[in-house]
């Protein structure tokens, strides 16, 4: 083998069956959810909330994200940069246009 041994192969087995089951658990709990009496507000929240766990479950352990730790922090952190130089870059030139004619 190329330098892994049983019991590391062994607890690779058992961490992705583990990510199945909850998986598998989420499913359900998305279609038990499907039936229950609630408004369409609550019902987008409750599917958000799961679809958000299972996707990332999904992109954490299968496409092994969770071993790039500090470059997704760093693409968040850029991310977050953007969206506040996008948010109010607008808003200063409204600010400025209003300090303008007055």
């Amino acid at each position: 083998m190329s330098g892994q041994d049983h019991s590391d192969i062994q607890s690779h087995i058992r961490t992705y069956m583990l990510v199945f089951g909850a998986l598998a658990i989420l499913t359900v709990v998305t279609v038990g959810a499907s039936y229950l009496e609630v408004t369409s507000g609550e019902s987008i929240f409750i599917a958000l909330i799961v679809a958000s766990v299972k996707g990332s479950l999904v992109a954490s352990y299968f496409m092994h994200l969770i071993s790039e730790r500090t470059m997704i922090i760093n693409i968040l952190l850029l991310t977050i940069a953007f969206f506040f130089v996008l948010m109010f870059l607008p808003l200063m030139t409204t600010t400025d246009a209003s300090q303008i004619l007055q």
